[in-house]
């Protein structure tokens, strides 16, 4: 269940109705929860977050997640409260003033997050290194996972993992997380899986350390 039908609550709804979950999504406005419907498949309800009584009557006692992506920081902990109450098993909130992000732990909010820390992940990784594509920011922001494509002739290609892990040269902090095949698809490294000409990896890093990372990986051979 999800209280918010803005532009991210509503992507994140219809997301997840693609997957294959069953979605309900609250709005104040009827005419959003009309359109939720209408033109996506969506069932959407209009009514207030925060008020119990919907809660209850939307199914929230068994809801496996309730997520709040409510303008309002203190709407969306009300929200949270009243699905905890209401039993939901998993809670999930956006939050926007960090400053409740201590009170959504008190409250037993399993998940918070931050569309900034979000935001500055992917757009601060990009400006400051340009061959970096998908990017995001892990745990305390101290590391990223980010996605990094051969340029032609890097010394990397025709190499196993085990090989590149073990080059003096190689970043202590980094960490092979995923290979992306030419059809798009993604596989799970090994130490003897080779890296192709021109591949795209998923790497892991230290902040700190992605300059290095990128400048081994790219290095000609």
């Amino acid at each position: 269940m999800i209280a918010g039908g803005g532009r991210a609550g509503l992507s994140v709804a219809i997301h997840l109705l693609g997957a294959g979950h069953a979605v309900t999504l609250l709005d104040r406005d009827a005419e959003v929860a009309r359109a939720a419907f209408e033109m996506h498949g969506l069932v959407a309800l209009a009514g207030d977050g925060t008020d119990p009584r919907l809660l209850h009557d939307a199914g929230m006692p068994r809801a496996d997640v309730a997520v709040a992506m409510l303008p309002r920081d203190a709407d969306n902990l009300a929200f949270a409260a009243l699905s905890r109450a209401c039993g939901a098993k998993r809670i999930m909130v956006r939050v926007k003033d960090e400053t409740y992000r201590a009170i959504y732990k008190d409250t037993g909010v399993d998940r918070i997050i931050s569309e900034t820390e979000v935001f500055i992940g992917a757009l601060a990784t990009a400006i400051e290194h340009e061959s970096v594509r998908t990017s995001m920011f892990l745990g305390n922001g101290g590391a990223a996972a980010f996605e990094l494509q051969l340029t032609p002739g890097a010394q990397i290609a025709g190499r196993t993992v085990s090989e590149i892990a073990a080059d003096p040269a190689f970043p202590r902090s980094c960490v092979f997380a995923g290979l992306y095949e030419p059809s798009g698809e993604i596989r799970a490294p090994r130490g003897n899986s080779v890296i192709a000409p021109l591949a795209t990896l998923l790497l892991v890093a230290q902040r700190r350390e992605i300059s290095s990372v990128i400048e081994f990986m790219l290095r000609p051979a």
